[in-house]
């Protein structure tokens, strides 16, 4: 699951949100990761201009420190950027980043990395926004080779060159998963050709087979093997049957309806379905959390 609070859309939030504590975050992080969940993900904005605050909100915690913070008080959930914008930094510094959480994390990193969308916040950091997709393909190609093993990593690209520059700690990982998100032609080509996994960006059920078709079609052509995971955001969910209204889109009622639908994402090709739970505060999500894992995750495979 995609923690609440750390991320206030109104396209997803729910009104408690705004009025959330870092101890609500964190009982739920921890609520989460003893129910079992597989990840627990932040996002990444650095800065949401005027024109796009009414929908996106402002409040946007780092991914790096919340990832941090949320390393720090679970034990066994993954930590997963969903997704970084790593085309506003250089790769070097998100390696350090990075490299650093996972070893704190005895690793437990998933970087989640995507191309941006916000034109402002690119041009105040001064990254390239027109570029922004031939940066991210270059950076991705970057970060393989600076969260690598080797102590002084060594690169040379079009934009990034880096050699004899040691950075310690090392991931605790032999090499560090990087999930690719977006669902436009590029992304999918991008998460085929250069990623561990694929994070689906709200496409429908009914379009996730020509994407995954797609994939596989380009990593079979190019030879590419080995591990890849592909993801899906389920709708919102409420387990059991609620007395106030959880919208038309709400996939709700017993633990095993709610099973046979969400088995229909494998039937698909997906490995991982991130969840949304609906609720009106913390005490009502975290029994979500506990009624999903006690009921509904034991139908699921």
């Amino acid at each position: 699951m995609q923690l609440p609070i750390q991320s206030q859309s109104t396209l997803y939030a729910e009104p408690w949100e705004a009025g959330a504590t870092p101890d609500d975050l964190a009982e739920i992080a921890r609520v989460a990761d003893r129910a079992g969940f597989h990840y627990l993900a932040t996002c990444d904005h650095v800065a949401v201009p005027r024109r796009l605050a009414g929908a996106m909100g402002t409040t946007w915690y780092d991914p790096v420190a919340t990832l941090a913070y949320l390393a720090a008080i679970t034990t066994r959930t993954l930590l997963l950027s969903h997704v970084a914008v790593v085309g506003l930094r250089h790769p070097l510094l998100t390696a350090k980043q990075y490299a650093t959480l996972d070893h704190l994390s005895g690793g437990r990193l998933v970087l989640g990395v995507g191309a941006g969308h916000v034109q402002e916040e690119f041009e105040v950091l001064g990254a390239d926004f027109a570029g922004r997709g031939a940066v991210l393909d270059e950076t991705i190609d970057a970060l393989r080779a600076a969260l690598g093993p080797e102590e002084f990593p060594e690169f040379h690209g079009r934009r990034f060159h880096f050699q004899d520059l040691g950075q310690r700690p090392r991931p605790a990982q032999e090499r560090v998963p990087i999930w690719v998100g977006g669902s436009s032609p590029a992304a999918v080509r991008r998460a085929a050709l250069r990623g561990d996994g694929w994070l689906p960006q709200g496409d429908p059920r009914d379009k996730l087979p020509h994407q995954i078709a797609r994939i596989r079609e380009l990593r079979e052509r190019n030879g590419i093997e080995g591990p890849f995971c592909v993801g899906a955001i389920a709708e919102p969910l409420y387990v059991g049957e609620a007395r106030w209204d959880l919208g038309r889109r709400t996939l709700s009622g017993k633990p095993d309806a709610l099973a046979d639908s969400l088995r229909e994402y494998a039937a698909l090709g997906v490995h991982q379905v991130q969840l949304r739970f609906r609720s009106r505060g913390r005490a009502e999500l975290i029994d979500q959390i506990a009624a999903f894992a006690a009921d509904v995750a034991p139908h699921l495979t």
